[in-house]
């Protein structure tokens, strides 16, 4: 195997020891036990979400609306068991359905309408935005069953059961997209759309299904945090769908469809926990950070466009 072939595989991989490596050593509480659960159990959520931007990547679409489901969800969630008197399990039910249904909806205007995916899916944000706050009334919900808290603040042993939830739902993503026809579908859609339909494989259901599963992991995330924060805020998933995007994409995940696997994005996800955590340690302002998440995410998607540029000329 070629060097540049060896770097392709496990290149992420090294910038995430590297980084490890580095933190350890500029701060003393970095490599600690306590911290590193830190860090899992703050991945956890965005794991879980990114997982369906994944998907959504390797059609060859986006879905900018994922931050904004999770913080509906949020305020759904949290509407329904404080002033609803809900169940909490019918209250998380009722709100990951409609996070599903949204996702759907993106589908459905994406395939059938043949609207631009970047457009429909920050309509789709800014609407869903909208709706919390008006649900909420920009003011945060709290005062949830303390059974509740349990999802997102609860241990099997020592770990984090926010963690459980992202494993079991990363596997989840692994087996679809490496067991299953599905996700053979994924990748024959995001590398040629025309060719996938012209073989028989049905490219409007196939948008359904991703942008679906996007929604449903979104919700679950969406829950996660509620638990987790023991509050419903407006702005609890400000940003997400950006960290979601990063991670996979420095995950190797491409932009414009066909390539990428769940394993990979572990390995973002990972490095965009150390990192944020790291900086935290080292005391970073949060301008600084944003400037270093920006360009870790110009970073690889121009090393992503470079890769296929050269695979064309070859």
């Amino acid at each position: 195997m070629k060097y540049k072939d060896l770097f392709k595989r496990y290149g992420i991989f090294v910038v995430l020891l590297i980084l490890i490596i580095f933190f350890s050593i500029a701060s003393e509480n970095f490599l600690v036990t306590n911290n590193l659960l830190i860090i899992a159990r703050q991945i956890s959520m965005l794991g879980i979400a990114a997982v369906g931007m994944a998907f959504v990547l390797l059609l060859g679409g986006i879905d900018l609306s994922i931050g904004s489901q999770i913080t509906l969800v949020n305020i759904v969630a949290a509407w329904l068991m404080v002033n609803g008197k809900v169940n909490p399990v019918l209250a998380s039910l009722a709100a990951i359905a409609i996070s599903v249904t949204i996702g759907f909806l993106n589908g459905f205007i994406i395939a059938k309408v043949k609207m631009p995916p970047i457009i429909v899916t920050l309509s789709t944000m800014i609407m869903v935005e909208g709706f919390a706050y008006i649900l909420c009334g920009g003011q945060p919900i709290f005062g949830f069953p303390k059974a509740f808290s349990v999802i997102g603040q609860g241990y099997v042993g020592i770990i984090p059961i926010p963690v459980i939830i992202m494993i079991v739902v990363m596997a989840i993503g692994a087996v679809i997209l490496n067991l299953t026809y599905f996700g053979r579908y994924f990748y024959a859609v995001g590398s040629n759309e025309e060719a996938a339909n012209l073989s028989g494989i049905n490219v409007v259901r196939v948008k359904y299904l991703v942008y679906t599963l996007s929604g449903l992991f979104a919700g679950i995330a969406g829950i996660v945090m509620l638990s987790r924060t023991n509050s419903g805020q407006v702005l609890a998933g400000k940003g997400f769908e950006f960290d979601a995007l990063t991670a996979c994409v420095l995950g190797g995940i491409s932009v414009n469809g066909g390539y990428g696997k769940i394993s990979n994005v572990v390995a973002g996800i990972l490095i965009l926990g150390v990192l944020s955590n790291g900086m935290v340690l080292l005391n970073a302002s949060q301008y600084t950070q944003m400037v270093i998440k920006g360009a870790v995410l110009l970073f690889a998607v121009a090393f992503d466009s470079i890769q296929r540029n050269r695979q064309s000329k070859s």
